[in-house]
């Protein structure tokens, strides 16, 4: 039996219900670790992000799922859109496990031309492209893991599989993970496809269902869940690279022939937190935004309906630095939409003996400072039980357990924070730098605290705001 939850004044019933006729109340249960503006399941297990795409004004997200369980097991594709990549409806389980196997992660795209021939010009399909994880459920035991396609042309409602599948045979080991997209330049569909240990192939396509094998991709220390785009560069008209992204949200800047991606710099790193993982990007978001969220893997949700959580999405941009290309990641400007009345913060000298400290009403709550530390050894930011400290000496940022190195800008130290119940995203040097991280929850107020070592700093500007929470903005129909 398949359970739903539908919100109710801060409770979520949990209802049985039967092909999702409705049914009975079975229980009723506070959700005190349900996060109020990141992304969960109404029940059961998630992991990685599938199939983001953008559709006639809505953003679509899928997600691994297991339905029956909040543990980790047999994966379907769970479905919900959204028209701000805040507020979510759920559609329901999209693409279930079959005789082939288990429904692995993948990626969706919109043939606009019709080259499958699955839709028309006026009424094109969303084909999603997802692993068929052979041996991993009794009705697909011997078999291997082959790359499928299901499809819609009722803009994501209802799904087809394909009847010819797989369109792509194994290859090798438990290859996985197809990240298609429309490759303009050449007039053709690309494949990313994890392989085995740190290689990853790329493959060609003129209709989505015949592929070509065009080279490989080697990621050293990355593996799974390929991601691979083009990020003009910030500043320079004209410039732009192609970035190659591995499972661990590592990747490769690089150009693109058509045939090979060709890396000049890499592996680099822009997320350092110790629950980020299975990266993705959407697929034809507006304004050719490239935008990036993520699985944050390991969070403990205990006697809770649902397991695990999504990042917040960010917004991915290339930039140069003395260091040469990044790529930077700052959170969506529609997660503003969320905040409070504004608390700004004066301008204070703070010392050995004078900090700043702040109480926000809740854990949920957004904070972004500037410090001038030039003159001071050590900052420490304390938000609850979690310090994000940055040496001036080593030139380090140090957050959950985790650490990466990190350039002031004149002297200048700009932190960025976001937390929601049980995680914590940190954003540091304009993007420069994240970190996200499963945390517990702070019962009661927050207490905010904000100290130097070894000679004076100054707060040059700081505001915090409270979030409300996107459940009840979004009322029952398209709340988690």
């Amino acid at each position: 039996m398949l359970l739903s939850f539908v919100w109710m004044m801060g409770m979520q019933s949990i209802i049985g219900s039967d092909g999702g006729s409705g049914g009975m109340v079975m229980a009723r249960q506070w959700e005190s670790l349900r996060p109020r503006f990141h992304f969960t399941a109404r029940s059961g297990w998630i992991n990685d992000p599938n199939g983001l795409v953008y559709y006639r004004g809505e953003y679509h997200l899928f997600f691994q799922h297991n339905p029956y369980s909040t543990q980790d097991g047999i994966k379907a594709w769970g479905h919900a859109v959204s028209p701000d990549l805040i507020h979510w409806q759920h559609l329901g389980d999209a693409i279930m496990p079959d005789e082939m196997g288990a429904i692995w992660s993948g990626s969706a795209v919109v043939d606009r031309e019709n080259t499958s021939g699955l839709g028309s010009s006026k009424n094109p399909a969303i084909v999603a492209f997802y692993t068929a994880a052979g041996g991993t459920t009794p009705a697909s035991s011997g078999k291997s893991f082959t790359q499928c396609i299901a499809f819609s042309t009722d803009r994501g409602r209802t799904w087809i599989k394909y009847p010819g599948n797989p369109v792509l045979a194994h290859i090798a080991d438990q290859n996985r993970d197809p990240r298609v997209f429309w490759y303009g330049q050449g007039r053709k569909w690309i494949m990313a496809l994890y392989l085995t240990g740190n290689t990853y192939g790329l493959f060609a396509s003129q209709d989505l269902i015949h592929w070509t094998r065009l080279s490989t991709v080697t990621m050293p220390g990355s593996s799974e869940c390929p991601d691979m785009f083009e990020l003009p560069v910030v500043g320079e008209p004209g410039a732009a690279r192609w970035i190659f992204v591995g499972g661990d949200g590592r990747y490769l800047i690089g150009r693109f022939d058509g045939n090979q991606f060709l890396p000049e710099a890499g592996p680099l790193q822009v997320d350092y937190g110790p629950n980020f993982y299975a990266t993705q990007t959407w697929n034809d978001a507006p304004r050719s935004r490239r935008i990036q969220i993520a699985w944050m893997a390991g969070g403990r949700y205990p006697n809770m309906p649902f397991n695990q959580q999504l990042t917040l999405p960010f917004e991915l941009t290339l930039r140069r630095t003395p260091d040469g290309l990044r790529m930077f990641r700052e959170p969506i400007r529609e997660f503003t939409r969320l905040r409070g009345h504004a608390t700004k913060l004066p301008t204070t000298l703070i010392g050995p003996k004078r900090s700043l400290r702040i109480s926000a009403p809740s854990d949920l709550v957004e904070m972004h400072v500037v410090l001038e530390i030039a003159e001071c050894q050590r900052v420490v930011l304390q938000m609850g039980d979690v310090e994000i400290s940055y040496s001036v000496k080593d030139g380090g940022l140090q957050a959950m357990g985790r650490s990466c190195p990190l350039r002031l800008e004149n002297g200048r130290l700009s932190l960025h924070l976001i937390r929601d119940r049980t995680s914590l995203e940190v954003i540091a040097g304009n993007g420069a730098a994240t970190f996200s991280g499963c945390i517990p929850p702070a019962p009661g107020p927050l207490h905010i605290e904000v100290m130097v070592e070894g000679g004076t700093g100054k707060l040059v500007s700081g505001t915090w705001w409270p979030i409300k929470s996107a459940l009840d903005e979004a009322g029952a129909e398209t709340a988690h």
